[in-house]
Order: structure tokens, then sequence, then C-alpha cells
């Protein structure tokens, strides 16, 4: 068995705002030297952890965790659409294992995710020739999200299952840190979208067309000062990128749901997926965290960070 990890914050806007030049050049280098440092690592599985943004998951049957036998890619912001290379039976085998060590989990033999999983195997791999994949969905979005020592058990339990196969795995995390886009709540939600929060179902093109462009308009006031939603947290971030390199659990698990919304925003939430998988890969056997790139990018409304581990 061998192990790596990767972590990355996932921005919708990439494609659509531009940051000054040499932010854009920092993040392209970054971007391309880890996806050389993943090609030299050859991975023969993916365990995927990510959100969802309303896309495959909804209220009528919300789970804190999820792991996908088969998972279809909904194609918003520029990522492609269609099946993932899911390895189904390794994914049976890590529901059973995480059930065996104590958390609970959910199947799905059709799980839809967005680009809170896809952007970053976009940027890693080429689409048609990824390695097979085992999709882990942590809710983020949906409040009540699960307690932050239950997200760090069942990364572990993961990667106790992990520790036990005979190929190269890569673990990535893809969300958060701080932003806060205009992602709606159920409580108090219009009628219309309650139904939809609830019911789900696919989105008709020109509703998702409208749905991403209510994003980017949210943005742009952001990035001018006009707009009131939570701003960038640099400093929440950096603490948070340094209490997950030390291992500081105590510092990590001091957080509660309503001082991740005030200081990292409602997408804050995700940084479940880095905590998640940070307690998977020193589970099984990973010590050495490497901050590859953090900045605070306004005009992707996103903290941005990326960061490996090996052993």
């Amino acid at each position: 068995m061998t192990v790596a990890a990767l972590f990355a914050s996932h921005t919708p806007l990439m494609d659509y705002h531009a940051p000054a030049p040499e932010v854009a050049s920092e993040v392209a280098t970054c971007l391309a030297e880890t996806r050389a440092w993943v090609a030299d690592y050859q991975p023969e599985l993916v365990i995927a952890c990510g959100p969802d943004h309303y896309n495959g998951f909804f209220y009528r049957l919300m789970p804190s965790f999820c792991i996908g036998t088969a998972a279809e890619s909904v194609g918003d912001w520029n990522t492609p659409a269609g099946p993932l290379p899911v390895a189904a039976e390794l994914a049976e085998r890590c529901v059973e294992s995480v059930h065996a060590a104590g958390v609970d989990v959910a199947i799905s033999y059709h799980m839809d995710v967005d680009h809170g999983v896809t952007q970053l195997m976009k940027q890693m791999f080429d689409w048609s020739t990824m390695p097979p994949v085992v999709p882990v969905f942590v809710n983020c979005a949906a409040a009540p999200r699960p307690p932050l020592a239950r997200v760090m058990a069942f990364g572990r339990a993961i990667g106790a299952f992990v520790a036990k196969l005979d190929c190269r795995v890569l673990l990535t995390a893809s969300g958060g840190i701080s932003h806060d886009p205009p992602i709606p709540t159920l409580a108090g939600a219009p009628a219309p979208v309650r139904e939809r929060l609830i019911m789900g179902g696919a989105l008709s093109a020109e509703a998702r067309a409208a749905r991403q462009q209510r994003v980017l308009s949210d943005a742009a006031l952001q990035v001018s000062g006009e707009s009131d939603r939570t701003p960038l947290n640099p400093a929440w971030d950096q603490a948070f990128l340094d209490n997950l390199r030390n291992d500081d659990e105590a510092a990590i698990l001091a957080m509660d749901d309503d001082s991740i919304t005030r200081e990292g925003g409602c997408g804050g939430h995700e940084i479940r997926a880095w905590i998640a998988m940070a307690a998977a890969a020193r589970a099984a056997g990973l010590r050495r965290f490497d901050l590859k790139y953090y900045r605070a990018i306004a005009p992707w409304v996103a903290g941005y960070a990326v960061m490996t581990a090996d052993a």
C-alpha cells in the first residue's frame, strides 16, 4: 500500500473572472506542478472527497456522508458531464469497512457529483483516462451538518480501509476555505426554492445558466465591495491550514458551525472535506503535509490553497 494526499480549494469563478496576471500565473504554475506530482505518483485509485451544492443531494434524504459505487458528473461550471470510472467493488468494501469502524455512511448506486468533486479531478487528470475513483460526499452545505469530530472519525475510518489496500491510492479533498457564495438555505427560503432544496431534480440548461449568473453577479458585488456577504478571511484560512498541517485536533474541534459561518462564510463549511481527508491521510500513515500555495483571491471569491501530503 502506498498513499498520498492532495487538498485544494475549488472555485467555479476560475474560468469566468480573471485575477491579476501574476496571481493567475502563480495558480497555473502551482496546478501544473501539482498535476506533474500526481502524474509521477501514478495513482491506481483515487478517493475523491468533496461537497455538493444542491446538485446531487437534497433534503428529501440528506446524509452526512455518502460513498458512491457509481457516479455521474452533472457538468456544472465548465466541468465535463457524464459518468466517472468508479471502482464499484472497492466502494462497497469501503462502506463496509467504515460501518465496521462505527461510522454510519450512506451508499449510492447513482451519485450525482458537481464541481465540488470534479473541478479538481479535471485539473489533475485527462478526463478520458482518469484512474478508478471512489467518490465520497461530505455534507458541507445543508444544515444541520455533521459535527467536525464525526467528520474526523469518518476520515479515519476511510484511512484505515485505505491502509489495507494493495495499490497506490491518492486521497483528494476539494472545498473551502473562506468564501461566502449565495448558496440558498432551507430556513426562510421562498416556496419554489424550498421545494427545489427538498425535492431536487435535474436543472434545465436555462435554469442552470440563470443560477450560475446569480453567482457571477454576486461575486462582482463582493469584488467591488458592494456585497453584504462575509469577505474572505486570510487570517482564518491560515490558522486553519496551520492547525491541519500540525495535526492540532483540539484547535480544529474548537470550531463550531456558528464560528465557521461567521469567520469563513457559508462556503467555509467545506473545510469538512479537508478535515476528513487529513484524518484519512494520517490514519493511513501520512505525516508530511506541505502547503504548496495560499492566497485570498478576491475575483474568485476564494481563500485559495493547495496542499499535498505524503509519508
